[in-house]
């Protein structure tokens, strides 16, 4: 079991990584809806909410992998020292 100061997931990241993804989403509705070629407000949310909800998984599991390879990165040079 890996010692505390180890995890590589903590409650305190989950909540970034949970405002960051909100925030994205809100920020690609916002570009994505204006794009969706209808009159039909109902159209319009969820193409709008369907191309976001791509988008925002994508930068998830971008953040996932950023977070990943600095972890990495400070396991690496903590062990050269």
């Amino acid at each position: 079991m890996p010692s505390p100061e180890n995890k590589l997931v903590t409650p305190l990241s989950i909540a970034i990584d949970t405002v960051l993804c909100i925030a994205f989403f809100l920020y690609m509705y916002t570009v994505v809806s204006t794009h969706v070629p209808s009159k039909d407000h109902r159209m319009v949310l969820f193409f709008g909410a369907s191309g976001s909800g791509c988008m925002t998984l994508v930068f998830w599991l971008t953040l996932q992998m950023f977070r990943m390879v600095v972890k990495a990165q400070q396991r690496r040079d903590a062990a050269a020292k």
